[in-house]
């Protein structure tokens, strides 16, 4: 099983620090943009990556992240070219954890045992299905036995009212992180952000995955509560895709303005 997450998460509390991860669409606009998009992450301090592989139903997301993926869509990007891009970027960094959320129905038009195993070969560390329900993930089909014999990471999603039944399950199951939800509803910055420390408490004390906080996180104050309250880090999507919506005509400063975005969350994980 690959330890990417484990390796950086051990490195980050030697050094008093909580994790930034920033999440984008991959090939949006188009996979060359990607690609630099990646790098300008990287370059801001990104601790981990979360990357969406663009549906064209993604239920979990926001107007934000959806018009993500259907310019993604749009350019005639395909499986093939999400897994090409992330391959891409491996020959820039091979160190840094990457995940990527993924809807069931890419995952099984692709083959399910063949999507790990390219996932694997991608240099791809973990991977979240959100319409798979968490207690149901390692009953379903054969998901959780064929990222195993691939070395991925399954990651589960804890929500806020979670029952201790239900976290049981998740802090068994759940690899790499546990991705945590601030509040209900879909992903966007608009949004209310929660302080679930019931649920990351219990993670904690089941000995689950490393509880990293998403949903409704757009600034460094955000990232700063989260720590705050227990979290190992946090998960910033719909405030990135935004900077890549507003500066589609501006690539230079697209880049900048993620890179410049990216060091201001991550001066937030810093424990006092």
């Amino acid at each position: 099983m690959n330890n990417r997450f484990e390796k950086r998460f051990a490195k980050l509390k030697e050094r008093n620090e909580g994790a930034f991860m920033p999440f984008v669409t991959l090939c949006d606009p188009d996979k060359a943009t990607s690609l630099e998009i990646l790098k300008s992450l990287l370059k801001g301090g990104a601790d981990a990556l979360e990357l969406g592989f663009p549906f064209s139903d993604p239920c979990a997301d926001g107007p934000i992240i959806q018009n993500a993926d259907k310019r993604a869509l749009n350019s005639g990007a395909t499986t093939d070219d999400f897994f090409e891009v992330i391959k891409d970027f491996r020959r820039v960094d091979d160190e840094i954890p990457i995940s990527i959320l993924v809807y069931a129905n890419v995952v099984v038009a692709r083959g399910i045992r063949k999507f790990f195993e390219d996932a694997a070969a991608a240099g791809i560390d973990a991977v979240l299905i959100p319409d798979i329900p968490s207690n149901m993930l390692h009953t379903s089909g054969d998901f959780e036995q064929a990222a195993k014999d691939a070395g991925i990471n399954t990651v589960l999603i804890a929500p806020p009212n979670a029952s201790d039944e239900i976290l049981e399950t998740i802090s068994r199951h759940s690899k790499g992180y546990t991705y945590v939800l601030s509040r209900y509803g879909i992903t966007g910055t608009e949004n209310t952000f929660g302080k679930p420390v019931r649920v990351i408490e219990k993670i904690k004390e089941l000995g689950g995955a490393a509880p990293v906080l998403g949903f409704g996180i757009s600034t460094p104050e955000h990232v700063k509560k989260a720590i705050e309250i227990g979290a190992e880090g946090a998960i910033a999507g719909s405030a990135c895709v935004k900077i890549i919506e507003e500066n589609l005509h501006g690539l230079p400063l697209m880049f900048s303005k993620l890179e410049e975005y990216v060091r201001s969350m991550k001066a937030a994980t810093l424990r006092s």
